[in-house]
């Protein structure tokens, strides 16, 4: 039985977001962010109990309502003498692991080729219309499958287009994800669709904490009985969104509340204006929750709070954040009608709380100062500052009292790439056979035909017509004519980062490049969908840093503050690697590696000497295990060894000088071998 709504202790933004959803659809969904254990899918699940039931047509697939049914409905056209149903609304649930088809439904290609039937089998957006559909773990969804989600949120239908057959359908339902930022964030493209984003923390109160477990106990020893203790406060709360819902159309949005709007929009420096539509939504959705006709600075208020943290966000490094300071400011510069309120520059602290109904208190990490250490121009402060104590000008210190060098700023890079055609998880780096992509070919499918190839089926059944009794015009197909299509798109790889903080690296200029270097790849790592490891040496030894993980906001912590100094035990980080990445092969076959080793290719041991050849052993074992990798050169000055193209030749792998990692950088050399002249031969 599903835990009551109004039995979740504490998370009032979260449900507060779930709330005004449920209310307004249109807002454009709520994801959720937060650490494990955090009720954010108990709370999903007790929603769609206190939603108002639906009225629809019986035998509909696509859930049409009897008053106003679709006029293209698959199912249609509909009997407006037939009368309706009344059945609860839908919670649909999207698994991680869903296909295309299964999300937006499938035309069986197979029947319309053989048979001649026009046969279409709904997916998940049918079954949520006009009810919650919720991914747990968006954050791990396929990127096309997110949009697809939220281009159907937004429009309020979805389309499914196969081989020039067509068929649409409505798909107006809450959406809802849910994520653990640990694992990975969404791109800031798909941040941005989500109309609103709450972050959840587990209580540090004891009492609250104790009053959670004993909740939990109580309705795991007698659901039903827990039930119906909540049943009264159930039963009000979904009368409450029924009334909210009817009052939504007669909530008025003042030019007054609309310039607070778009001003406090303004002040947060948010790209385009899908913040300021969502925003105002947002007001009049709670100030209809609220019970009143006309929007007012509560409102807007409460609505900033829930519509713009994750729309600062310039990169994933960023923590999402609203200070109270500048929201107070920019309320307070548009209010309207308060000419003499506006004068005196120290009323701002005496206003602390809003009239009337009280917002519940935000959650922590959004309105909190702590993640806001720069503007949208600082991309380089994951964890804060990079040791302004350490004076840095001495190498003779122990190597962990060397205070951390801030990285440089990000910049782009050129996109590195395996070798070769993988079959991984989707992404955007490497060539892989893929569902989504360029058609290269066609093979006879071994199971269901989800991609036909037309031409190669139609080429694969012409011989046998004639055998096959066909003598006028058309064409008969059997099932050994389909031919799958063969797709070429891009994967996500593991990049695994290998980083010399050794002595020689420990300069405080040339280790900020390094880690800004380093940085601008975990970027790209980011936007590419790669999964991400660091492994560092110094000292005597190497460590993993951080396993192997979707989060690059973690990578980056990691990295800032990775102190320098010690002797450089390159062989360990190399050995260290291989070892990491023969487990990743258990773990996820399908997944290939992409090896990045930031070194200027020295090597020492903890008791002196050169250790050159044990490193480039190392770097053999790794050639021969089919590792590919590219080794970013950090050696500088006027006189160059070349250790690290030495290495780079033992591992197989491509070397590139840190000047030549950015993309610009690339491109000012191919401009400049085209502007020079070829010489003629003698």
């Amino acid at each position: 039985m599903t835990y009551p709504f109004g039995a979740v202790v504490g998370m009032d933004d979260m449900r507060l977001a779930l709330l005004l959803n449920a209310v307004s659809p249109a807002i454009g969904g709520v994801l959720v962010r937060g650490e494990k254990g955090t009720a954010k899918s108990t709370t999903v699940r007790a929603l769609a109990a206190v939603l108002p039931p639906v009225d629809v047509v019986p035998g509909c697939r696509f859930a049409c309502d009897p008053a106003a049914p679709d006029p293209g409905c698959p199912d249609g056209p509909h009997d407006s003498a037939v009368a309706g149903q009344t059945r609860p609304a839908r919670l649909v649930e999207l698994p991680v692991g869903a296909s295309e088809d299964r999300v937006v439904g499938a035309l069986d290609l197979e029947r319309a080729l053989t048979e001649g039937v026009k046969a279409f089998e709904p997916g998940l957006l049918a079954a949520a219309n006009r009810g919650v559909l919720y991914v747990d773990e968006v954050n791990l969804l396929h990127d096309h499958l997110v949009d697809l989600l939220l281009d159907a949120a937004a429009l309020g239908t979805a389309y499914v287009e196969r081989e020039g057959v067509s068929v649409r359908h409505a798909a107006r339902f809450l959406l809802v994800g849910t994520m653990n930022p640990e694992e990975g964030e969404l791109r800031p493209q798909l941040l941005d669709r989500f109309g609103l984003t709450v972050e959840v923390a587990a209580p540090r109160d004891p009492a609250e904490r104790a009053e959670v477990v004993r909740r939990r106990f109580a309705h795991d020893a007698d659901p039903a009985a827990f039930a119906a203790t909540w049943a009264t406060d159930e039963a009000a709360l979904a009368t409450r969104i029924a009334d909210a819902r009817a009052r939504l159309a007669r909530v008025v949005l003042s030019d007054g509340a609309l310039r607070q709007v778009t001003a406090v929009c303004a002040a947060f420096d948010v790209d385009g204006l899908r913040a300021d539509i969502v925003t105002a939504r947002t007001a009049i959705a709670h100030a209809a929750w609220c019970g009143r006709d006309a929007v007012t600075e509560d409102d807007v208020r409460v609505a900033a709070r829930l519509a713009l943290p994750h729309r600062r966000r310039r990169n994933p490094f960023n923590a999402p954040g609203l200070e109270e300071d500048t929201l107070d400011q920019a309320l307070s510069d548009a209010r309207p009608d308060e000419p003499e309120d506006d004068g005196p520059e120290d009323d701002g602290p005496e206003d602390d709380g809003p009239g009337g109904t009280p917002p519940p208190p935000p959650p922590p990490g959004v309105v909190d100062d702590g993640g806001t250490a720069g503007g949208p121009s600082t991309p380089d402060v994951p964890g804060g500052s990079g040791g302004e104590g350490g004076t840095g000008t001495n190498s003779g210190g122990p190597a962990p009292e060397r205070a951390a060098a801030t990285p440089g700023d990000p910049f782009r890079t050129r996109r590195l790439e395996v070798p070769g055609i993988g079959a991984g998880a989707a992404g955007r780096r490497s060539r892989a056979r893929s569902e989504r992509g360029r058609l290269v070919g066609s093979t006879r499918p071994t199971g269901a035909v989800n991609k036909l190839h037309l031409i190669d089926t139609v080429l694969a059944a012409a011989p046998h017509q004639v055998t096959r009794g066909r003598r006028g015009p058309g064409l008969r197909i059997a099932r050994e004519d389909l031919r799958q299509a063969t797709l070429e798109g891009r994967e996500g790889n593991l990049v695994l980062f290998v980083v010399d903080a050794s002595g020689s690296m420990s300069s405080r200029a040339r280790m900020g490049a390094v880690k800004g270097a380093v940085l601008s790849l975990l970027l790209d790592a980011y936007q590419r969908r790669d999964k991400v490891g660091l492994i560092t040496f110094r000292g005597s030894n190497a460590e993993v840093a951080l396993p192997p993980t979707w989060s690059v906001e973690a990578a980056a912590a990691r990295l800032t503050d990775l102190p320098t100094g010690g002797r450089t035990p390159l062989a360990a980080g190399l050995l260290r690697a291989h070892e990491l990445l023969r487990v990743e092969r258990v773990r996820d076959p399908q997944r290939r590696p992409l090896l990045v080793v930031v070194t200027d290719g020295r090597a020492t041991g903890a008791r002196g000497g050169s250790h050159l050849a044990e490193a480039h052993a190392a770097a053999g074992l790794l050639a021969a295990a089919g590792t590919a990798g590219v080794v970013v050169d950090c050696e500088s000055g006027p006189v160059r060894l070349g250790l690290a193209r030495t290495l780079g030749a033992h591992l197989g792998a491509q070397t590139l000088r840190l000047e030549e990692l950015a993309a610009d950088a690339l491109a000012a050399t191919v401009r400049q071998a085209r502007r020079t002249p070829l010489r003629k031969a003698a």
